[in-house]
């Protein structure tokens, strides 16, 4: 079994005291043994006396018994001072080590504290909203879900990595002790090169047994061991290389082969959980090895390319999955290199596009490679698709770029993405819907956002190739949106349209202001008109989209709605603009009411209460909006916390639905009321903007309610559109 991972109690209070001791303590005693050893201070020394040995004429016994005492005594004694610089080395940084892992640890406690977020002994984040706050006293903003769930990742990093120098340490000053009779001198010289040397141990110990014996016959107990010895080295260079290089790319293809799938297919059981873990281990090893660009690894990735279209059978038998099938089921976790991606997603395009037949005949084989098991299709897209997921760069940069096959350029994006007479035709799943298009929904959300999928780190400004990207989804979609009724690629589009809400308030405004994109635009109003819309409509079908597209919207409309109270000398009919920028969100939430209706009442491929969930699930989508800082009105720190609150408040009282059997409304009803209720959130964002602006009560009253009644109107035309 691994070893547990440290407690935040158990960080929080260590101790280092005894350790920084033991640090001085050694740094004293190893210049006294080094000089021992060396002569270094001009004394007598093992070196002198070896030295004073080897030139003495030596006579009887003494030549051989004495001569080789005194030597050996001497080399021991440079061991000794060996050692000891090793320990030396090894102590100060887990000390140094250790520090950090508090400091950070505290830090975050610290920021978390300040959202209200609680940290317990065992590193679970807790919501700890006063008492008088949660009885609706005061302004004092409760954590989403999605807070507390980041604030608990980010402290179980900090421990892992704890965890992580001790384990390292102890293992390499065990190392150091092992023999009692006799001194290392060839110990590490710190942490870092104690993990590259314990790296390429295991690495070398599970190579030498995929050799000696097949995997499809390791023991459980055995794939639990190597499953750790994954968990510990799979982002240590020294043991990613070092594996996969010693297999070889044929030969690390066959490693899987053989584990995932033995005679018979798929295994069941605590085997088939201890593979599944194995199979996400070893996909991030091996990301790790991509990352080096040794001759011995350019050659590796290399290879695995050129065996692409190789069978790789169990022993004995005449055919088998190929390369890519088997390679790409180990792309799911971890972050490859950027080259190596491209290059083998333009292999196996140039590879499936000049197989005769349909992409199901290029990948007929079966095999299981993926687990949990499945029934569907062994279709090697889904996992590459799931690399670029995890590559910003390589992602942006495959979908705007070609491959050649049979001597012409062909897009990457119109086969894939497009739906021309030309694009491919994903395999279908066991739901019937294309198996690869959630993973490829992956890929264009790290595309178009700038960070892997599955990222808590906030994306960095818009590129002009990911903006592009958006205009040409929308585009796509928005001619095509049939294609999305049920899609599976549904849940990313509402990411990536929350992402971009400034984007597509803009591109649906008919003022003169444009909105300020975080970044490069997307240039969405350049589209014909209606594609945007109707887009947005067969995107709100899906619950998690239509949660995260409504708090986005939400959030940017009462940025503008703020900005516009800013600036609002300037307008000579503020009124009028106003009503400019209420609008698009007024439209957009008549789209989501009509699209939700739609997926309920109509297509009946969702519950009322999904769509609940889904704006309280996605409302990280108002804090995202808010900390782009873009809008001119200032709000921040514990103002900003208050605002995004009142923010998701208002999506989540605004937008649900009571669906219980007794409060079930028909579909008019359920729409008109929606109408009224988004008028009431442009009338209190409106309504409060410009209070804090200084409007007298009466004129704030008056602008308020003329917002309501364009966001009414605003509200009719979305839902007509969608509903068109």
């Amino acid at each position: 079994m691994a070893a547990e991972t440290m407690t935040a109690g158990e960080l929080t209070n260590l101790r280092l005291g005894t350790l920084d001791t033991a640090v001085s303590d050694w740094e004293k005693m190893y210049p006294k043994l080094n000089t021992l050893a060396t002569g270094s201070g001009g004394g007598a020394s093992a070196k002198g006396l070896q030295t004073q040995a080897a030139a003495a004429d030596w006579k009887g016994a003494n030549a051989t018994v004495t001569k080789e005492f005194v030597t050996k005594t001497a080399v021991e004694f440079q061991d000794v001072a060996a050692q000891a610089k090793s320990i030396l080395g090894i102590l100060r940084d887990a000390s140094a080590a250790f520090k950090k892992h508090k400091t950070d640890l505290r830090t975050v406690i610290d920021e978390v504290a300040k959202k209200n977020i609680y940290i317990n002994d065992n590193g679970s984040a807790i919501a700890s909203v006063p008492s008088g706050a949660a009885a609706g006293k005061g302004d004092i903003p409760k954590p989403s879900d999605e807070e507390v769930a980041v604030a608990e990742r980010r402290v179980k990093r900090i421990l892992w990595e704890a965890s992580e120098t001790d384990r390292i340490a102890a293992r390499a000053l065990r190392a150091l002790a092992k023999n009692k009779h006799d001194f290392s001198g060839d110990g590490p010289g710190g942490l870092k090169e104690a993990d590259d040397r314990q790296g390429k141990a295991d690495a070398d110990y599970w190579a030498k047994k995929a050799a000696e014996t097949n995997p499809k016959d390791w023991s459980d107990a055995d794939v639990a061991r190597f499953n750790e010895t994954l968990v510990n080295q799979r982002d240590n260079p020294g043991f990613s290389e070092r594996f996969a290089t010693t297999l070889g790319a044929e030969g690390t293809l066959q490693f899987w082969r053989d584990m995932a799938g033995p005679p018979g297919g798929a295994v069941e059981g605590d085997r088939a959980k201890i593979l599944a873990q194995v199979q996400d281990n070893l996909s991030m090893t091996l990301a790790t090895a991509t990352q080096s660009d040794s001759p011995a690894m350019d050659a590796w990735k290399r290879d695995v390319i050129a065996a692409g279209d190789k069978p790789f059978p169990l022993q004995g038998l005449p055919m088998g999955p190929n390369g890519f099938q088997v390679m790409s089921s180990l792309m799911g976790k971890g972050k490859f290199d950027t080259e190596f991606l491209n290059d083998y997603g333009k292999g196996m395009l140039e590879y499936e596009r000049g197989f005769p037949g349909e992409p199901k005949h290029a990948w007929r084989d079966m095999a299981s490679l993926n687990y949990p098991p499945t029934d569907g299709p062994n279709d090697p897209f889904a996992g590459f698709m799931e690399g670029l997921g995890h590559n910003p760069e390589a992602s942006v940069e495959f979908f705007n770029d070609k491959t050649t096959v049979d001597g012409k350029d062909l897009d990457n994006w119109d086969y894939l993405v497009a739906k021309g007479d030309d694009a491919r035709e994903w395999p279908l799943g066991e739901d019937g819907k294309p198996a690869g298009h959630e993973a490829m929904g992956h890929a264009l959300e790290s595309a178009t956002l700038g960070v892997p999928c599955d990222s808590d780190t906030p994306p960095p400004k818009h590129s002009p190739d990911s903006a592009d990207l958006v205009n040409r989804l929308v585009a796509e979609y928005g001619k095509n949106p049939g294609e999305l009724d049920g899609s599976p690629l549904n849940g990313s589009l509402g990411n990536i349209t929350a992402e971009y809400m400034r984007d597509v308030q803009g591109g649906m405004m008919t003022g003169e202001d444009a909105v300020k994109t975080y970044g490069a635009g997307a240039n969405l109003g350049d589209l014909p008109p209606g594609q945007l819309k109707d887009f947005l409509g067969a995107v709100g079908k899906d619950p998690d989209a239509y949660g995260a597209i409504l708090n986005s919207q939400q959030a940017v409309t009462t940025e503008l709605i703020n900005e516009g109270y800013h600036d609002k000398a300037k307008y000579d009919e503020f009124s009028e603009e106003i009503g400019n920028r209420v609008t698009p969100g007024a439209e957009i939430a008549g789209i989501m009411a009509e699209s939700r209706t739609q997926a309920v009442y109509d297509d009946k491929i969702a519950e009322d209460e999904k769509f609940n969930e889904g704006l309280t699930t996605a409302d990280k989508w108002a804090d995202r909006a808010i900390d782009m800082g873009l809008s001119r009105f200032p709000v921040a720190g514990d103002a900003a916390g208050i605002v995004i609150s009142e923010i998701k408040e208002s999506v989540v009282g605004h937008y649900t639905r009571d669906s219980s059997d007794e409060a079930r409304q028909d579909r008019s009803d359920f729409l008109e009321e929606q109408r009224g209720k988004s008028a009431d959130a442009a009338y209190d964002a409106t309504y409060q903007a410009a209070v804090e602006s200084g409007v007298d009560e009466v004129n704030a009253r008056s602008q308020a309610e003329a917002a309501a009644g364009e966001v009414k109107d605003g509200y009719g035309q979305g839902r007509q559109r969608a509903g068109s």
